[in-house]
Protein backbone atom coordinates (compact mmCIF):
# COMPACT_ATOMS: atom_id res chain seq x y z
CA UNK A 1 0.00 0.00 0.00
CA UNK A 2 1.19 3.60 -1.12
CA UNK A 3 2.18 5.55 1.77
CA UNK A 4 0.24 8.94 2.08
CA UNK A 5 2.50 12.22 1.49
CA UNK A 6 -0.16 15.24 1.39
CA UNK A 7 0.50 17.28 4.28
CA UNK A 8 4.38 15.66 4.95
CA UNK A 9 7.58 18.07 4.08
CA UNK A 10 10.25 16.05 2.13
CA UNK A 11 13.34 17.37 2.40
CA UNK A 12 15.93 17.01 -0.87
CA UNK A 13 19.76 17.35 -0.22
CA UNK A 14 21.09 17.30 -3.77
CA UNK A 15 19.62 17.94 -6.84
CA UNK A 16 21.17 15.48 -9.24
CA UNK A 17 18.61 12.70 -11.07
CA UNK A 18 17.35 10.98 -8.53
CA UNK A 19 17.06 14.52 -6.25
CA UNK A 20 14.80 15.81 -9.08
CA UNK A 21 12.97 13.03 -9.43
CA UNK A 22 12.14 12.07 -5.36
CA UNK A 23 10.85 15.84 -5.54
CA UNK A 24 8.49 15.49 -8.57
CA UNK A 25 6.97 12.18 -6.87
CA UNK A 26 6.45 14.07 -3.55
CA UNK A 27 5.11 17.00 -4.76
CA UNK A 28 2.74 15.45 -7.15
CA UNK A 29 1.36 13.39 -3.97
CA UNK A 30 0.81 16.22 -2.04
CA UNK A 31 3.51 17.07 0.13
CA UNK A 32 6.02 20.10 0.64
CA UNK A 33 8.96 20.03 -0.63
CA UNK A 34 12.25 21.54 0.94
CA UNK A 35 15.33 20.69 -1.89
CA UNK A 36 19.13 22.02 -1.61
CA UNK A 37 22.43 21.59 -3.70
CA UNK A 38 25.50 23.02 -2.27
CA UNK A 39 26.41 23.67 -6.49
CA UNK A 40 25.04 26.71 -7.89
CA UNK A 41 25.53 25.88 -11.43
CA UNK A 42 23.20 26.27 -14.55
CA UNK A 43 22.44 22.76 -14.41
CA UNK A 44 21.47 23.35 -10.62
CA UNK A 45 19.81 26.46 -11.63
CA UNK A 46 17.70 24.63 -13.65
CA UNK A 47 16.39 21.75 -12.13
CA UNK A 48 15.61 24.63 -9.06
CA UNK A 49 13.33 26.91 -11.66
CA UNK A 50 11.72 23.47 -12.65
CA UNK A 51 10.73 22.49 -9.23
CA UNK A 52 9.75 25.71 -7.90
CA UNK A 53 7.44 25.92 -10.28
CA UNK A 54 5.88 22.96 -9.36
CA UNK A 55 5.86 24.33 -6.00
CA UNK A 56 9.18 23.70 -4.01
CA UNK A 57 11.32 25.89 -1.92
CA UNK A 58 14.76 25.34 -3.22
CA UNK A 59 18.30 26.77 -2.37
CA UNK A 60 21.70 26.44 -3.77
CA UNK A 61 24.86 27.03 -2.64
CA UNK A 62 23.81 25.83 1.26
CA UNK A 63 21.92 23.29 3.06
CA UNK A 64 19.28 24.97 5.61
CA UNK A 65 20.08 22.34 8.56
CA UNK A 66 16.96 24.13 11.05
CA UNK A 67 15.02 23.69 7.78
CA UNK A 68 15.83 19.51 6.97
CA UNK A 69 15.78 18.92 10.87
CA UNK A 70 11.91 20.08 10.58
CA UNK A 71 11.15 17.34 7.43
CA UNK A 72 9.17 14.53 7.87
CA UNK A 73 11.79 12.63 5.72
CA UNK A 74 15.04 14.00 4.05
CA UNK A 75 16.30 11.94 0.89
CA UNK A 76 19.36 12.41 0.38
CA UNK A 77 21.18 12.25 -3.20
CA UNK A 78 23.33 8.41 -3.01
CA UNK A 79 26.40 10.32 -3.55
CA UNK A 80 26.33 11.79 -0.52
CA UNK A 81 28.59 9.63 2.24
CA UNK A 82 26.78 9.19 5.54
CA UNK A 83 29.27 11.43 7.57
CA UNK A 84 29.01 14.40 5.26
CA UNK A 85 28.20 17.02 7.80
CA UNK A 86 24.61 17.68 6.42
CA UNK A 87 24.08 14.32 7.18
CA UNK A 88 25.79 13.73 10.06
CA UNK A 89 23.52 16.49 11.79
CA UNK A 90 20.47 15.11 11.09
CA UNK A 91 21.32 11.56 12.07
CA UNK A 92 22.43 13.50 15.18
CA UNK A 93 19.10 14.46 15.89
CA UNK A 94 17.57 11.59 14.72
CA UNK A 95 15.38 12.45 11.74
CA UNK A 96 14.46 9.94 9.14
CA UNK A 97 17.19 9.58 6.24
CA UNK A 98 15.58 7.65 3.15
CA UNK A 99 17.30 6.62 -0.02
CA UNK A 100 15.65 8.06 -3.06
CA UNK A 101 14.79 4.30 -4.36
CA UNK A 102 13.47 3.79 -0.32
CA UNK A 103 11.26 6.83 -0.96
CA UNK A 104 9.84 5.78 -4.04
CA UNK A 105 9.62 2.00 -2.77
CA UNK A 106 7.05 3.25 -0.89
CA UNK A 107 4.87 4.77 -3.52
CA UNK A 108 5.02 2.35 -6.03
CA UNK A 109 1.80 0.59 -7.14
CA UNK A 110 3.92 -2.78 -9.09
CA UNK A 111 6.17 -5.44 -7.48
CA UNK A 112 9.84 -5.26 -8.07
CA UNK A 113 12.90 -7.83 -9.15
CA UNK A 114 15.74 -6.04 -7.11
CA UNK A 115 19.69 -6.57 -8.48
CA UNK A 116 22.67 -5.87 -6.31
CA UNK A 117 26.17 -6.65 -6.06
CA UNK A 118 29.44 -5.48 -7.11
CA UNK A 119 30.01 -6.01 -10.58
CA UNK A 120 27.41 -7.21 -13.15
CA UNK A 121 24.55 -5.85 -12.07
CA UNK A 122 23.83 -3.11 -14.50
CA UNK A 123 24.27 -5.08 -17.31
CA UNK A 124 21.98 -8.39 -15.51
CA UNK A 125 19.57 -5.68 -14.73
CA UNK A 126 19.05 -4.66 -18.27
CA UNK A 127 19.44 -7.67 -19.59
CA UNK A 128 16.38 -8.50 -17.20
CA UNK A 129 14.19 -5.81 -18.20
CA UNK A 130 14.99 -6.89 -21.95
CA UNK A 131 13.63 -10.71 -21.36
CA UNK A 132 10.60 -9.21 -19.22
CA UNK A 133 9.89 -6.47 -22.54
CA UNK A 134 10.60 -9.36 -25.00
CA UNK A 135 7.72 -11.32 -22.72
CA UNK A 136 5.52 -8.63 -23.50
CA UNK A 137 5.48 -7.19 -19.81
CA UNK A 138 6.26 -3.60 -18.83
CA UNK A 139 9.10 -3.83 -16.88
CA UNK A 140 11.49 -0.90 -17.17
CA UNK A 141 15.09 -1.23 -15.54
CA UNK A 142 15.73 1.30 -13.53
CA UNK A 143 17.39 2.49 -10.18
CA UNK A 144 21.16 2.75 -10.45
CA UNK A 145 20.78 2.24 -13.99
CA UNK A 146 19.99 5.51 -15.12
CA UNK A 147 16.41 5.98 -14.54
CA UNK A 148 15.01 6.71 -11.26
CA UNK A 149 12.69 4.68 -9.30
CA UNK A 150 10.84 7.62 -8.74
CA UNK A 151 10.07 8.61 -12.15
CA UNK A 152 8.39 4.75 -12.44
CA UNK A 153 6.63 5.64 -9.42
CA UNK A 154 4.69 7.97 -11.50
CA UNK A 155 4.19 6.24 -14.19
CA UNK A 156 0.40 6.39 -15.58
CA UNK A 157 -0.83 3.14 -15.67
CA UNK A 158 1.82 1.50 -13.49
CA UNK A 159 4.08 -0.89 -15.04
CA UNK A 160 3.71 -4.69 -14.57
CA UNK A 161 7.02 -4.81 -12.33
CA UNK A 162 9.70 -2.38 -12.02
CA UNK A 163 13.31 -4.40 -12.29
CA UNK A 164 15.67 -2.47 -9.79
CA UNK A 165 19.46 -1.82 -10.08
CA UNK A 166 19.90 -1.45 -6.35
CA UNK A 167 23.44 0.27 -5.24
CA UNK A 168 25.13 -0.34 -1.59
CA UNK A 169 24.71 3.65 -1.01
CA UNK A 170 20.69 3.51 -2.48
CA UNK A 171 20.43 0.20 0.01
CA UNK A 172 22.20 1.60 2.86
CA UNK A 173 19.08 4.19 4.09
CA UNK A 174 15.91 1.78 3.33
CA UNK A 175 14.06 0.39 6.16
CA UNK A 176 10.92 -1.03 4.21
CA UNK A 177 12.25 -1.89 0.73
CA UNK A 178 10.80 -5.32 0.10
CA UNK A 179 11.31 -6.69 -3.57
CA UNK A 180 9.82 -10.01 -4.72
CA UNK A 181 12.62 -11.33 -6.54
CA UNK A 182 16.72 -10.77 -6.55
CA UNK A 183 20.10 -11.49 -7.20
CA UNK A 184 23.39 -10.88 -6.41
CA UNK A 185 25.91 -11.07 -8.86
CA UNK A 186 28.84 -10.57 -7.08
CA UNK A 187 30.45 -9.63 -3.70
CA UNK A 188 34.30 -8.02 -3.90
CA UNK A 189 35.44 -4.95 -1.82
CA UNK A 190 34.41 -1.28 -3.14
CA UNK A 191 32.98 2.24 -2.23
CA UNK A 192 34.93 1.81 1.19
CA UNK A 193 35.39 5.93 0.90
CA UNK A 194 31.69 5.45 1.31
CA UNK A 195 31.02 3.16 3.71
CA UNK A 196 34.21 3.08 5.64
CA UNK A 197 34.87 -0.58 5.52
CA UNK A 198 34.21 -3.69 3.60
CA UNK A 199 32.01 -4.71 6.40
CA UNK A 200 29.69 -1.93 6.16
CA UNK A 201 29.38 -2.36 2.42
CA UNK A 202 28.40 -6.13 2.67
CA UNK A 203 25.92 -4.65 5.73
CA UNK A 204 24.30 -2.64 3.19
CA UNK A 205 24.00 -4.70 0.40
CA UNK A 206 22.39 -7.06 2.84
CA UNK A 207 19.80 -5.09 3.67
CA UNK A 208 17.89 -5.72 0.41
CA UNK A 209 16.89 -8.94 2.62
CA UNK A 210 16.03 -7.67 5.33
CA UNK A 211 12.03 -7.32 4.55
CA UNK A 212 11.89 -10.75 2.99
CA UNK A 213 9.18 -13.32 3.04
CA UNK A 214 9.07 -17.13 2.28
CA UNK A 215 7.53 -16.54 -1.22
CA UNK A 216 10.41 -13.92 -2.13
CA UNK A 217 12.65 -15.83 -4.81
CA UNK A 218 16.76 -15.11 -4.70
CA UNK A 219 19.48 -15.78 -7.67
CA UNK A 220 22.75 -16.35 -6.16
CA UNK A 221 26.23 -16.88 -7.67
CA UNK A 222 26.82 -20.65 -6.39
CA UNK A 223 30.74 -20.31 -6.72
CA UNK A 224 30.88 -16.69 -4.87
CA UNK A 225 31.16 -17.84 -0.89
CA UNK A 226 30.43 -14.22 0.15
CA UNK A 227 27.69 -13.63 -2.20
CA UNK A 228 26.21 -16.85 -1.89
CA UNK A 229 25.74 -16.35 2.15
CA UNK A 230 24.54 -12.13 1.45
CA UNK A 231 20.79 -13.20 2.68
CA UNK A 232 22.33 -15.43 5.48
CA UNK A 233 18.71 -16.61 6.98
CA UNK A 234 16.69 -14.55 5.02
CA UNK A 235 13.48 -16.28 4.07
CA UNK A 236 12.73 -17.15 0.18
CA UNK A 237 13.64 -19.75 -2.50
CA UNK A 238 16.95 -20.21 -3.61
CA UNK A 239 18.70 -20.67 -6.86
CA UNK A 240 22.07 -20.99 -7.95
CA UNK A 241 24.23 -20.08 -11.20
CA UNK A 242 27.59 -22.08 -11.65
CA UNK A 243 29.92 -21.77 -14.53
CA UNK A 244 32.93 -23.82 -13.28
CA UNK A 245 30.62 -26.95 -12.51
CA UNK A 246 27.21 -28.82 -12.58
CA UNK A 247 24.88 -28.05 -9.89
CA UNK A 248 25.15 -29.69 -6.84
CA UNK A 249 22.38 -32.81 -6.29
CA UNK A 250 19.64 -30.68 -4.02
CA UNK A 251 20.33 -27.02 -5.58
CA UNK A 252 18.03 -25.43 -8.31
CA UNK A 253 19.18 -22.97 -10.52
CA UNK A 254 21.09 -22.72 -13.88
CA UNK A 255 24.19 -23.72 -15.08
CA UNK A 256 26.57 -23.72 -18.20
CA UNK A 257 28.06 -26.88 -19.04
CA UNK A 258 30.40 -25.84 -21.89
CA UNK A 259 28.12 -26.21 -24.50
CA UNK A 260 24.32 -25.36 -23.44
CA UNK A 261 22.73 -22.92 -20.81
CA UNK A 262 20.67 -25.07 -19.27
CA UNK A 263 18.12 -24.36 -15.90
CA UNK A 264 17.05 -26.97 -13.21
CA UNK A 265 14.00 -26.38 -11.12
CA UNK A 266 13.25 -27.34 -7.42
CA UNK A 267 11.11 -30.82 -9.05
CA UNK A 268 14.29 -31.80 -10.35
CA UNK A 269 13.33 -30.82 -13.84
CA UNK A 270 15.65 -29.73 -16.23
CA UNK A 271 15.42 -27.33 -19.23
CA UNK A 272 17.70 -25.85 -22.04
CA UNK A 273 17.90 -22.24 -22.74
CA UNK A 274 19.93 -22.52 -26.20
CA UNK A 275 23.93 -23.25 -26.72
CA UNK A 276 26.85 -20.96 -25.96
CA UNK A 277 27.34 -20.11 -29.56
CA UNK A 278 24.07 -18.83 -29.66
CA UNK A 279 24.23 -16.20 -27.05
CA UNK A 280 25.83 -12.81 -28.71
CA UNK A 281 28.24 -11.58 -26.16
CA UNK A 282 31.68 -11.76 -24.87
CA UNK A 283 33.22 -13.58 -21.90
CA UNK A 284 32.57 -15.79 -19.01
CA UNK A 285 30.86 -13.63 -16.91
CA UNK A 286 28.24 -12.33 -18.99
CA UNK A 287 27.27 -16.41 -19.65
CA UNK A 288 26.55 -15.63 -15.47
CA UNK A 289 24.79 -12.52 -16.11
CA UNK A 290 23.17 -14.20 -19.04
CA UNK A 291 21.87 -17.00 -16.45
CA UNK A 292 20.59 -14.81 -13.77
CA UNK A 293 18.49 -12.61 -15.57
CA UNK A 294 17.24 -15.91 -17.12
CA UNK A 295 15.78 -17.15 -13.79
CA UNK A 296 14.67 -13.98 -13.01
CA UNK A 297 12.58 -13.42 -16.00
CA UNK A 298 11.34 -17.18 -15.68
CA UNK A 299 11.01 -16.46 -11.72
CA UNK A 300 8.71 -13.48 -12.87
CA UNK A 301 6.45 -14.82 -15.23
CA UNK A 302 7.82 -15.20 -18.56
CA UNK A 303 7.33 -17.53 -20.84
CA UNK A 304 10.37 -20.34 -21.13
CA UNK A 305 10.33 -19.76 -25.32
CA UNK A 306 10.11 -15.75 -24.60
CA UNK A 307 13.51 -16.11 -22.36
CA UNK A 308 14.75 -18.15 -25.13
CA UNK A 309 14.37 -15.44 -28.05
CA UNK A 310 15.58 -12.87 -25.94
CA UNK A 311 18.43 -14.40 -25.11
CA UNK A 312 19.73 -14.43 -28.70
CA UNK A 313 19.19 -10.77 -28.66
CA UNK A 314 21.01 -9.36 -25.86
CA UNK A 315 24.08 -6.98 -26.42
CA UNK A 316 26.34 -5.48 -23.90
CA UNK A 317 25.13 -1.89 -22.10
CA UNK A 318 27.66 0.74 -22.93
CA UNK A 319 30.83 1.19 -21.17
CA UNK A 320 31.37 -2.78 -20.26
CA UNK A 321 33.63 -4.39 -22.56
CA UNK A 322 32.41 -2.20 -25.57
CA UNK A 323 34.18 -2.53 -28.67
CA UNK A 324 35.08 1.17 -29.90
CA UNK A 325 37.63 0.60 -33.01
CA UNK A 326 40.04 -1.19 -34.46
CA UNK A 327 42.84 0.94 -35.48
CA UNK A 328 45.71 -0.21 -37.57
CA UNK A 329 45.31 -3.42 -36.18
CA UNK A 330 44.84 -2.54 -32.77
CA UNK A 331 41.58 -2.90 -30.68
CA UNK A 332 40.43 -0.63 -28.75
CA UNK A 333 37.84 -1.35 -25.63
CA UNK A 334 35.64 1.07 -23.36
CA UNK A 335 35.20 -0.47 -20.25
CA UNK A 336 34.93 2.37 -18.12
CA UNK A 337 32.20 0.71 -15.60
CA UNK A 338 35.01 -1.03 -14.40
CA UNK A 339 35.54 1.15 -11.58
CA UNK A 340 37.28 -1.37 -8.98
CA UNK A 341 39.58 -4.10 -9.10
CA UNK A 342 36.85 -7.17 -9.42
CA UNK A 343 35.66 -5.18 -12.44
CA UNK A 344 39.60 -4.85 -13.97
CA UNK A 345 40.16 -8.48 -13.29
CA UNK A 346 36.93 -10.18 -14.64
CA UNK A 347 38.21 -7.49 -17.93
CA UNK A 348 41.05 -8.89 -18.32
CA UNK A 349 40.44 -12.40 -17.66
CA UNK A 350 38.04 -11.82 -21.28
CA UNK A 351 40.71 -11.11 -23.17
CA UNK A 352 42.65 -13.23 -26.03
CA UNK A 353 44.62 -11.15 -27.10
CA UNK A 354 48.23 -8.99 -25.55
CA UNK A 355 46.80 -5.70 -24.02
CA UNK A 356 47.85 -2.21 -23.82
CA UNK A 357 45.81 -1.80 -20.39
CA UNK A 358 44.83 1.89 -19.04
CA UNK A 359 44.19 2.13 -14.94
CA UNK A 360 43.55 5.31 -13.15
CA UNK A 361 41.22 7.90 -12.16
CA UNK A 362 40.20 8.32 -8.71
CA UNK A 363 41.22 5.56 -6.56
CA UNK A 364 38.45 4.12 -3.74
CA UNK A 365 40.50 2.98 -1.15
CA UNK A 366 41.62 -0.52 -2.35
CA UNK A 367 45.38 -2.08 -3.47
CA UNK A 368 45.94 -2.08 -6.63
CA UNK A 369 48.23 -4.88 -6.33
CA UNK A 370 45.34 -7.19 -5.83
CA UNK A 371 46.32 -6.88 -10.18
CA UNK A 372 49.46 -8.34 -10.48
CA UNK A 373 48.41 -12.22 -10.43
CA UNK A 374 45.79 -11.16 -13.37
CA UNK A 375 48.36 -9.44 -15.15
CA UNK A 376 49.49 -12.45 -17.87
CA UNK A 377 48.07 -11.01 -20.90
CA UNK A 378 49.25 -7.04 -20.23
CA UNK A 379 52.40 -5.84 -22.03
CA UNK A 380 52.27 -2.92 -20.57
CA UNK A 381 50.24 -0.33 -17.84
CA UNK A 382 49.40 3.31 -18.51
CA UNK A 383 48.56 4.82 -15.24
CA UNK A 384 46.66 8.23 -15.20
CA UNK A 385 45.03 10.80 -13.03
CA UNK A 386 44.58 10.93 -8.94
CA UNK A 387 45.76 7.32 -8.97
CA UNK A 388 48.94 7.12 -11.47
CA UNK A 389 51.27 7.14 -9.08
CA UNK A 390 49.73 5.04 -6.59
CA UNK A 391 49.44 2.18 -9.51
CA UNK A 392 52.83 2.28 -10.57
CA UNK A 393 54.14 1.70 -7.06
CA UNK A 394 51.46 -0.72 -6.45
CA UNK A 395 52.45 -2.80 -9.83
CA UNK A 396 56.24 -1.96 -9.91
CA UNK A 397 58.35 -4.94 -11.45
CA UNK A 398 55.10 -6.84 -12.20
CA UNK A 399 54.45 -5.38 -15.90
CA UNK A 400 56.32 -2.17 -17.22
CA UNK A 401 53.83 0.91 -15.97
CA UNK A 402 53.81 4.74 -17.50
CA UNK A 403 52.30 7.52 -15.51
CA UNK A 404 50.82 10.20 -17.30
CA UNK A 405 48.10 13.11 -16.07
CA UNK A 406 45.13 12.14 -18.00
CA UNK A 407 42.59 9.84 -19.90
CA UNK A 408 43.77 11.99 -22.94
CA UNK A 409 47.53 11.67 -22.75
CA UNK A 410 46.79 7.81 -22.25
CA UNK A 411 45.03 7.60 -24.79
CA UNK A 412 47.82 9.30 -26.86
CA UNK A 413 50.37 6.93 -25.16
CA UNK A 414 48.89 4.17 -25.87
CA UNK A 415 48.38 4.68 -29.46
CA UNK A 416 52.00 5.10 -29.54
CA UNK A 417 53.02 1.93 -27.72
CA UNK A 418 49.87 -0.49 -29.15
CA UNK A 419 51.37 -2.97 -31.45
CA UNK A 420 48.76 -5.04 -34.59
CA UNK A 421 47.31 -7.63 -33.06
CA UNK A 422 46.90 -6.20 -29.00
CA UNK A 423 44.03 -4.44 -27.67
CA UNK A 424 43.98 -1.46 -25.54
CA UNK A 425 41.36 -1.78 -22.92
CA UNK A 426 40.44 1.08 -20.81
CA UNK A 427 39.29 -0.77 -17.61
CA UNK A 428 40.36 1.55 -14.95
CA UNK A 429 39.68 0.00 -11.82
CA UNK A 430 38.99 3.29 -10.12
CA UNK A 431 35.82 6.19 -9.89
CA UNK A 432 36.06 8.73 -12.25
CA UNK A 433 35.21 11.26 -10.89
CA UNK A 434 38.89 13.37 -11.34
CA UNK A 435 38.45 14.67 -14.34
CA UNK A 436 34.99 13.46 -15.52
CA UNK A 437 31.13 13.43 -13.92
CA UNK A 438 30.45 9.62 -13.77
CA UNK A 439 32.37 6.73 -15.82
CA UNK A 440 29.72 7.16 -18.61
CA UNK A 441 31.13 10.54 -19.45
CA UNK A 442 34.46 9.02 -18.96
CA UNK A 443 33.74 6.15 -21.51
CA UNK A 444 32.46 8.82 -24.11
CA UNK A 445 35.22 10.60 -24.03
CA UNK A 446 37.71 7.79 -24.32
CA UNK A 447 35.69 6.33 -27.11
CA UNK A 448 35.62 10.36 -28.92
CA UNK A 449 39.51 10.21 -28.70
CA UNK A 450 40.34 6.83 -29.80
CA UNK A 451 38.23 7.93 -32.96
CA UNK A 452 39.83 11.05 -33.91
CA UNK A 453 42.62 8.58 -35.28
CA UNK A 454 40.34 7.62 -37.87
CA UNK A 455 39.26 11.28 -38.69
Amino acid sequence: MMEPLAGRTIGIVGLARSGRAAARLALARGARVYASDLADTEATRAVAAELEALGATVELGRHDDARLAACDWVVPSPGIPPHAPVLRALQALGRPILSELEFAFRQLACPVIAITGTNGKTTTTSWTAHLLQGAGLRAPACGNIGLPLSEVALADPAPDLAVVEASSFQLHWTERFAPRWGAVTSLAPDHLDWHGSFEAYVAAKARMFANADPACAWVLPGEDPRARALPGNAPGHRFYVYLERPLPAGEAGAAWDGEELRLRWADGRWETLLPRAELPVLGRHNVANALMAALLACLAGAPLEAVRQGLRTLAPPPHRLQPVATIDGVLWIDDSKATNIAATRVALAAMDRPVVLLLGGRPKGEDFGALRDALGSVREVIAFGEAGPQIATALDGAVPVTVVPALRAAVEEARRRARPGDAVLLAPACASFDEFSSYEERGEKFAAWVREAVR
